[in-house]
């Protein structure tokens, strides 16, 4: 009885630790985002992030941990953290991106990318969405809990097309985030 008692806490053991390793977001970089789109084209969406920023930590601990955005995330984009401060190059589409005001002995803040300055981000966290050829859909600065997000992620995944008219997109989200009800 006690050694089918051991096998079975062992057995709750390697599965909870399985479930845990699975359930986290995909993270990629932005050349493995490039050759994925390649082959299977899908939206991205881009954590820009500082080691500093506190609602960049909660956002981590809090809102990209959940089962539900996790899921929805790993299932309907590809997903890569961007820190802003980065101090080594960046490729993307074909064009070398640096952070030339990097300091290696400065604490705290640093110098900023040249990529994250290339997609206009000035505050963290900024989520930037992609369409499925890697161009910008929008930036969304500041922290998101789930549900937040969860109507951005369906919006940019489920709604929104490039053939929306520009001068109509104001109002197919102000429609869409009017009536949204969330389920997480």
């Amino acid at each position: 009885m006690r050694t089918l008692f051991v096998v079975a806490i062992l057995c709750l053991g390697y599965s909870t630790t399985a479930l845990t390793q699975e359930a986290k977001i995909h993270w990629m970089t932005v050349e493995e985002v490039e050759e994925a789109l390649k082959t299977e084209p899908r939206k991205v969406m881009m954590d820009v992030y500082t080691s500093w920023c506190g609602p960049c930590k909660m956002m981590m601990a809090n809102t990209f941990t959940n089962p539900n955005v996790i899921k929805y995330i790993n299932k309907n984009y590809y997903a890569v953290k961007l820190d802003a401060e980065y101090p080594d190059q960046i490729m993307f589409k074909g064009k070398a991106y640096n952070n030339p005001t990097y300091d290696p002995n400065r604490r705290g803040r640093n110098g900023v990318h040249e990529l994250s300055r290339a997609f206009k981000v000035s505050a963290y966290p900024t989520i930037v969405y992609f369409d499925k050829d890697f161009k910008i859909i929008t930036a969304n600065s500041g922290y998101k809990h789930p549900r937040q997000l969860e109507m951005y992620l369906k919006f940019f995944n489920e709604v929104f097309t490039r053939d929306i008219p520009n001068e109509n997109i104001q109002s197919v989200w102000d429609n869409y985030s009017t009536n949204f009800t969330g389920s997480w």
